[in-house]
């Protein structure tokens, strides 16, 4: 493994997923942040499939401002999303990113949309 940031985030990322597990009930919400944008998927691990997923690439958040304000709206549309699937709690996995900033964002954007982690 490298010792440079990424290898560093991916290493902490492994420690995080031993944890970190999602279930049917209980799906992880799973973050990934570029330089550009955040991307969020929530995943039920058991089966390996992808519930919902959300970005600030879409169109309805592209034009929301800061990149912190487009991870709250990520958040937002992630939490509307998931209402439809009537899934309400989660476990965050925050990717190896340190919870500050654009990932804070998009955790609270999520709790302001209802759900809970």
């Amino acid at each position: 493994m490298k010792f440079n940031k990424e290898g560093r985030r991916r290493k902490i990322h492994y420690r995080i997923r031993k944890k970190v597990t999602g279930t049917q009930q209980r799906p992880r919400l799973s973050v990934y942040r570029s330089n550009k944008y955040i991307y969020c998927q929530v995943i039920d691990d058991i089966t390996g499939i992808t519930l919902v997923a959300a970005s600030s690439k879409e169109e309805a958040v592209a034009n929301a401002g800061t990149k912190a304000e487009q991870a709250k709206q990520v958040g937002k549309l992630l939490a509307e999303r998931m209402k439809e699937k009537n899934i309400s709690n989660i476990v965050f996995d925050r990717g190896g990113y340190l919870y500050h900033g654009r990932v804070k964002a998009l955790a609270d954007g999520a709790r302001e949309g209802g759900l809970e982690f």
